[in-house]
């Protein structure tokens, strides 16, 4: 029970008590019910909305006639929603009513970034979305970075007028290549080439694809070394790491996009909003290493450990992308866990020191380097002095505590508490390198004093960790944020756990089943919560609904959901805020705020006896983020999602190129092998297009989406007949749209009262009964940085009624009408002005005779049209709770508005959450929520697009 504010009656329900303010007579409970209704802004006039047929004028939603918009999560209508029971597949559970902790829902509380402060967000997301306006200001030591000298590069290759030499002609050259990708002994070929006959088939008999390794060039090779330890000897197959940034910081594939000096990016001329993204360079080649132990079977548990290495003179546009090869693979470690040491804690002593001695050997030539320099020559033959140095160390959680020394459960890079570690003010400082080294230097002084010294530092007594003599180098500072185990596979994998307690698993499995299709939404149809070994990917997928799925989900006990909501929607708006490809002051204010809105709020999961305590690193990990990005850049400069992607083709293809029997040995040649047939290629792909150079012009990040819209050449069917458009594709009123449409398109010059549009619409004669039918719109991505990137499909609207499956004759394929988000010639890069939410019912084409006959020969119709059934414009404001906008249909009459538009105005698709109330209805399904709902939610999580657009 619940009690009023007024009369302190304490015997009312929440609903009882909402009834009890709208009916009483008492003037304080009239009061308070005043004082709420001025909070919830219900004292201003009246908003308008909705939206005729023949509303559109110009391509532009012209907005008459509206009518008054009910409040946003109306009182009334929470409670028709709980006085529906539906029933469910498994029999939905009664409230315990023996609860008492009961909250009373504000759904329009003032405590989030509405008004004031959510202008603010826009404006600050606006300054960096829209990149033209960014001041670059060079490095203010002009010498930075400037050439030695200049030599020109010339490959060995170009010495031979065969551009496939040294293979004689193209066949022996792709004949070698798929030779020596097969695997590393390659004795399949060698014994078709020991026919006789054989070789008389190829032109280039004396060529022996043996030898291919002697005489290509590639990338540095592999060198075994052996470590012991405790009387057994240890392999470890690793490149010269100076050789390997040579291989990088010269490859002619990235001499046009090195960085070489460092910038500042501000957002006006006068440089005082610096955006806090780094492009280290000058002389300085900063060095990323990152290291993850991976599983290469499914069975025997096999495992590698490799270590990568890049630059990051090298744009992160290029090395996040596996396909450029802007990352080599450094080493092998090994992955023995020292079974023939008996004593457990010496051998957990041992295996630390092994890692350490082993990474300290592969990095030992950056110490002299780092401080001295050497000449490097850049790809397009520029000699400078670089120096390497150790920057940034990637990896996951135990991969940090492994090589930062610190204890399971402690913070890598500070020294909060491990009770502390929930707490997002308790103080906190970066570990002190210098008093962590001198308790190092104690070694030699005995072994008690070292274990007692590095005991009081915070670390694990290790004997010379791999940091240790590296110029410059700060491993507390160097350890990165990972968005993928820190965010993806640790605080959003808990999260999952968390809200299934809370809401029930059968019930979020049953509103992720009845979720409409969406290009950005991947369709769970058995459900989240029984889902095990939930890649970081798939964690990602679900992160693009799953607060929509849970609003409106009945607690235990009733309890309010509100904190449930705001804490979900603090932890999700700090995943999608710590992604940003640019960040300004402002934007990493928003990211403080967001992890400020999930701590306020996650005492819920205590109240519900689903958490005992919040005591978790990769918790507190997140309070390090927004230091690191102005330290590092953003976070995609050093995503461990990167690496992951590397296993693939550095170690699990490699080894399932071997024999399995000393596997090591053969991975390493056949990648050194295969480097080279790359390498080569590019080299031959380059001699083949006339060697045009390629000079891109260097452009910042941004939060811009510059994409292209396209359809198909050809009409997916080619007269569908205006019938079969009202039957089939729903569009009712297609005849009478066109109508207006055509009306409008010869008045443009006349403001037409609603009766003289209708007049002379009905005088319009369309010449034909059948149009031109297109089932898909795609948005092909830019390459707006000259990188030379494929296109791709970035986004897609499907426009498709029933239809017979190609593969299936007898299955039918279920209809599918997409919603888009529709821009009326207004709309900004940020906000939900100037936008409507739509959803498509046809695309079509207008025959030219057609057109030419219909509209003044001044005013031609685009090539491409759209049928829209419309919903009502966005709300002033989104739901404080959860930040999303809802939204309902447009209907007149009994039936739903809808117009013509030309399909440029379409933006983007858009995807809808239906208002599923607390228990999701039985008879809705994927296929047709979007006719049997009412009220829906706009997501704004399915991409960074729409969450910088529609929040």
């Amino acid at each position: 029970m619940v009690e009023c504010p007024g009369c302190l009656r304490n015997d009312l329900s929440v609903t009882g008590l909402s009834q009890h303010l709208a009916k009483t007579k008492d003037t304080r409970c009239n009061a308070v019910l005043a004082a709420s209704r001025s909070n919830l802004g219900t004292s201003s006039s009246p908003q308008h909305n909705g939206m005729d047929t023949q509303d559109l004028e110009d391509g532009l939603l012209q907005l008459e006639d509206e009518e008054p918009l009910a409040p946003l999560d109306d009182t009334s209508s929470d409670e028709e929603d709980a006085a529906e029971e539906y029933e469910w597949e498994p029999a939905v559970q009664e409230n315990d009513s023996n609860i008492p902790s009961i909250e009373l829902d504000d759904p329009m509380d003032n405590n989030d970034s509405n008004g004031a402060n959510r202008e603010s967000r826009q404006h600050a997301e606006r300054q960096i979305f829209e990149q033209d306006r960014v001041t670059i200001v060079p490095y203010p030591d002009s010498q930075a970075g400037k050439p030695i000298t200049r030599a020109e590069v010339q490959d060995a290759n170009t010495t031979y007028e065969n551009p496939y030499s040294p293979f004689s002609s193209r066949m022996d050259w792709e004949i070698a290549q798929w030779a020596k990708l097969r695997g590393p002994s390659s004795t399949a070929f060698s014994d078709l080439l020991s026919i006789r006959g054989v070789c008389d088939l190829f032109e280039a008999t004396d060529l022996d694809v043996t030898d291919l390794r002697l005489q290509l060039p590639g990338r540095p090779t592999f060198r075994r070394e052996q470590i012991i330890v405790s009387g057994e000897a240890f392999d470890i197959y690793h490149r010269d790491v100076l050789e390997c940034i040579k291989a990088l910081y010269g490859d002619p594939d990235f001499a046009d996009y090195l960085v070489f000096a460092p910038e500042r990016h501000y957002t006006d001329d006068d440089e005082t909003k610096k955006l806090d993204k780094q492009r280290p360079g000058a002389t300085i080649i900063p060095v990323i290493i990152s290291t993850d132990k991976t599983q290469v079977t499914l069975f025997r548990n096999k495992t590698v450990y490799p270590v990568y290495l890049t630059i990051s003179n090298i744009p992160k546009d290029i090395r996040c992308k596996p396909s450029r090869r802007a990352h080599t693979l450094l080493a092998y470690l090994p992955t023995t866990r020292l079974e023939h040491i008996t004593n457990k804690a010496s051998r957990r002593r041992s295996v630390v020191n092994l890692y350490h001695a082993c990474m300290a050997r592969v990095l030992s030539p950056l110490e002299k380097a780092g401080l001295d320099g050497l000449a490097m020559h850049s790809g397009d033959g520029i000699l400078r002095r670089c120096h390497p140095l150790f920057a940034c160390f990637v990896g996951d959680y135990p991969e940090q505590v492994l090589a930062t020394a610190v204890k399971t459960t402690e913070c890598p890079k500070c020294d909060i508490p491990p009770d502390e570690l929930e707490s997002s003010t308790a103080p906190f400082e970066i570990r002190d390198l210098h008093a962590i080294l001198d308790a190092l230097a104690t070694i030699d002084v005995g072994d008690l004093e070292f274990v007692q010294a590095c005991r009081d530092a915070g670390i694990k007594p290790i004997v010379h960790p791999f940091w240790e003599r590296l110029p410059y180098a700060n491993i507390f500072q160097a350890v990165t944020p990972d968005i993928l185990h820190q965010l993806y596979q640790g605080l959003v994998k808990h999260l999952l756990g968390w809200l299934a307690q809370a809401c029930g698993p059968n019930e979020i499995d049953a509103r992720c089943r009845r979720l409409p299709p969406n290009h950005h939404i991947r369709l769970f149809m058995k459900g989240i919560t029984g889902l095990s070994r939930i890649s970081g990917t798939e964690h990602a997928q679900i992160c693009c609904f799953l607060l929509g799925v849970i609003i409106d989900a009945r607690l235990p006990g009733n309890m309010s959901s509100t904190r449930l909501l705001r804490a979900v929607r603090g932890l999700l708006d700090f995943l999608y805020l710590a992604q940003y490809p640019c960040h300004s002051s402002e934007t990493l204010s928003l990211l403080d705020e967001a992890l400020v809105l999930f701590h306020d709020n996650k005492e819920i999961f205590i109240d519900l006896g689903i958490r005992n305590h919040f005591n978790l690193p990769k918790l507190h990990a997140t309070r390090h983020y927004v230091s690191m990005i102005r330290f590092f850049g953003t976070t995609d400069n050093y995503n461990t999602e990167y690496t992951e992607r590397l296993h693939i083709d550095l170690a699990k293809d490699a080894y399932r190129a071997t024999n399995r029997k000393d596997e090591f040995m053969q991975m390493t040649q056949w990648l050194e092998r295969k480097e080279k047939i790359v390498r080569h290629a590019k080299f031959i792909h380059w001699r083949l297009h006339n060697n045009v150079p390629h000079h891109p012009s260097p452009r910042p990040a941004s939060l811009s989406f510059d994409r292209t819209q396209t359809l198909a050449k050809h009409p997916s069917a080619k007269a569908v007949s205006f019938c079969t458009l009202i039957s089939d594709y729903g569009a009712t009123y297609f005849r009478e749209a066109l109508a207006r449409y055509i009306v409008q398109q010869n008045h443009l010059d006349e403001s037409l009262s609603r009766s003289r549009l209708e007049a002379l619409a009905t005088n319009v004669h369309l010449p034909f009964h059948s149009v031109a039918v297109y089932h898909k719109i795609k948005w092909l991505s830019v390459d707006t940085r000259g990188h030379g990137d494929p296109l791709a499909t970035v986004d897609s609207v499907h426009v498709m009624p029933c239809r017979t499956s190609a593969c299936r004759k007898n299955d039918a394929l279920p209809v599918r009408f997409d919603t888009a988000l529709i821009n009326n010639g207004t709309g900004q890069s940020v906000g939900v002005e100037g936008y409507r939410v739509g959803q498509i019912r046809v695309i079509f084409s207008i025959r030219e005779r057609d057109a030419q006959f219909l509209f003044p020969s001044t005013h031609q119709p685009p090539k491409h049209l759209a049928y829209i059934k419309w919903f009502k414009p966005f709300p002033s404001t989104p739901d404080s709770r959860h930040g999303m906008y809802k939204i309902t249909r447009s209907v007149r009459s009994g039936e739903r508005l809808a117009s013509i538009i030309p399909v440029s105005n379409i933006v983007r698709s858009i995807h809808l959450i239906p208002k599923f109330g607390p228990v999701a209805p039985r008879h809705w399904t994927s296929n047709n929520v979007l006719e049997e709902c009412d009220a829906f939610f706009v997501n704004c999580y399915i991409d960074r697009h729409s969450f910088v657009t529609l929040r």
